[in-house]
């Protein structure tokens, strides 16, 4: 079951008696793969030496043979390995990769972090307590590494490699961008402008919210993507639908002040027998003597 290089996931050069089952094997994760339950790997406290098989207290040299257990031993963790210059932190409770000069333990997050992200990440507390949002497998004790996204979400340098590999661009949790777009983004641009809407659609916009900014803004609308006017991005949700076609409302105004503009038809003349009756009906009668009413008293 076991042998002096260790297995494929340590080099050491003892076995740990499991404390759930007795059972002896080179790490935890050995253990897991084969039994129904998982090794706590605090609780160790016997290890078996490979060369002597001596079964002794967990500590890094055999007391029996002095055989070198591991180059690195955490007694806390109880973690024989070769020397990949690891630490224990304290906060996250497990040891780490190191060395311990190039990371810093944040304390919102709640997480080691890279020396180059003091104080230049997003926090989001106890983010590594989270599963992977792929795959949904822990995180804060997985021995894969983590990628940090400009949102401060974690998840999986594998998970995120096949996001890049399928052109998934978002975080799966809040649909930020997963990286720097903007190159991206000048591309949507000049496809836009290389592909004008139908008439019937030139001219609307709609309500859209920003996935990067969380801007709440009016764009031009278009099938290839509708841009924030504050951030530029084209990460961008539809909020409604169209909410007017300045077009169509123009062509309606311009309908409207071509039938003003036309002129009044002219009456046709009418017959000049028409226009001697209307004179003759014009003229009036020569005045007569009219008798006089007597004045009232």
């Amino acid at each position: 079951m076991a042998s002096p290089a260790g297995c494929e996931h340590y080099v050491r050069s003892c076995l740990l008696k499991a404390p759930c089952c007795g059972k002896l094997y080179v790490c935890r994760l050995c253990h897991d793969a084969e039994e129904n339950h998982q090794m706590d790997r605090f609780k160790v406290t016997e290890v078996q030496c490979t060369d002597c098989q001596t079964v002794q207290q967990a500590q890094q040299t055999c007391q029996e043979c002095d055989a070198q257990f591991g180059e690195y031993y955490c007694d806390i963790c109880h973690l024989f390995d070769k020397d990949k210059k690891q630490y224990h932190c304290q906060p996250c409770g497990i040891c780490r990769i190191g060395p311990r000069g190039k990371y810093f333990h944040c304390e919102k997050c709640n997480l080691c972090l890279a020396q180059d992200l003091r104080g230049n990440h997003k926090c989001v507390e106890n983010v590594s307590r989270q599963n992977c949002p792929v795959c949904m497998e822990d995180i804060h004790t997985s021995r894969i590494g983590a990628h940090v996204l400009p949102c401060g979400h974690l998840l999986h340098k594998t998970c995120f490699d096949d996001m890049v590999r399928t052109g998934v661009y978002r975080c799966p949790l809040c649909m930020h961008s997963a990286w720097e777009m903007e190159d991206h983004w000048d591309q949507i641009d000049k496809e836009i402008s290389q592909s004008p809407m139908p008439t019937e659609y030139q001219g609307a916009t709609v309500k859209i919210i920003c996935n990067d900014c969380q801007a709440h803004c009016t764009a031009p609308f278009h099938v290839l993507g509708m841009k924030c006017s504050d951030c530029g991005s084209y990460n961008t949700a539809q909020d409604g639908g169209l909410i007017h076609q300045p077009q169509q409302q123009q062509q309606q105004q311009q309908q409207q002040q071509q039938q003003q503009q036309q002129p009044e038809p002219e009456p046709e003349p009418e017959p000049e027998e028409n226009e001697e009756n209307e004179a003759e009906t014009d003229t009036e009668p020569e005045l007569q003597d009219q008798p006089q009413l007597p004045t009232p008293d």
